[in-house]
């Protein structure tokens, strides 16, 4: 690498990379435990909609999810 060349700076190191995909991760997750629980037959209502895992678990899986994204975007690096 010549003298005047400078490596590209990130926005992020590679920890906070690690960390956002994480976060994204748990988001896609919570999405997964959200789905489900229709009917086929659209004259039949399905209870299902109203389980535990869709109307609690889900939707704290994915706040969760965001709160780890935020984290991994207002860390801080290492001073070097």
């Amino acid at each position: 690498m010549k003298n005047n060349e400078q490596k590209p700076d990130f926005l992020f190191e590679k920890g906070n990379y690690k960390i956002l995909l994480i976060g994204i991760g748990v988001i896609a997750l919570g999405f997964i435990l959200m789905s489900g629980g229709g009917s086929d037959d659209p004259t039949v209502f399905s209870e299902d909609v109203f389980s535990f895992r869709r109307i609690r678990l889900a939707p704290t899986v994915v706040l969760i999810g965001f709160g780890i994204t935020i984290y991994s975007i207002f860390k801080k690096s290492k001073a070097k």
